[in-house]
């Protein structure tokens, strides 16, 4: 099986105890993981959960029937899945791998749009990023209070210095937009793009 950010993060949370699919979907979000894993989706946690199993990295603990909930199966990591977690989180760690992200697809397109409209929507962006970062120090000031280590907040602490760096970066691009330095019209790309060919 190929490592995946949610199946790490499923070996990761069944080192601690055997769960059920409801219970690492709670634990996933309490613990604030849901911001660097995607889980909106019930169906891709059950998803991994049964390529974990027929990868034979996870088992079946128990199966246990309450008259107020559906069937419950409880899964517990294989030896073969703790093996693989140290495996997975080494890769990730060491090896940057190419992402395709919407923002910087939408970026080399950006000429599709009137200067004045980017500028607009990179500023509404630059908006957002302002309150995800007043999230994560607030997030990171609980932490502290808490007396949390630090290792427990890494990943925060990088998803702060990328949106620092994206927003320094919207603030100029933004700047420059409003200034006129920065500007363009479909007509000459267009014809640029058409001599190109």
């Amino acid at each position: 099986m190929r490592s995946s950010p949610l199946g790490l993060t499923v070996l990761s949370l069944l080192h601690l105890r055997p769960l059920h699919p409801y219970g690492i979907q709670r634990l996933i979000k309490q613990w604030g993981k849901d911001q660097v894993v995607n889980v909106s989706q019930r169906a891709s946690l059950y998803r991994t959960i049964d390529r974990l199993l027929e990868a034979g990295l996870i088992a079946v603990r128990e199966t246990s029937r309450d008259q107020q909930y559906p069937e419950r199966t409880v899964y517990e990591v294989t030896e073969a899945g703790r093996a693989a977690t140290r495996e997975w989180l080494r890769e990730m760690l060491v090896a940057p791998r190419a992402e395709y992200p919407e923002f910087p697809a939408a970026l080399s397109f950006t000429m599709m749009l009137l200067p004045g409209e980017v500028e607009a929507d990179l500023s509404a962006r630059a908006a957002q990023v302002r309150a995800r970062l007043a999230e994560l120090a607030a997030a990171a000031e609980g932490a502290r209070e808490l007396a949390l280590p630090r290792v427990t907040m890494l990943e925060d602490e990088y998803r702060r210095a990328v949106l620092t760096a994206e927003l320094n970066w919207l603030d100029a691009v933004t700047a420059e937009l409003r200034s006129g330095t920065l500007t363009w019209d479909f007509e000459t790309l267009a014809a640029l793009a058409e001599a190109a060919s």
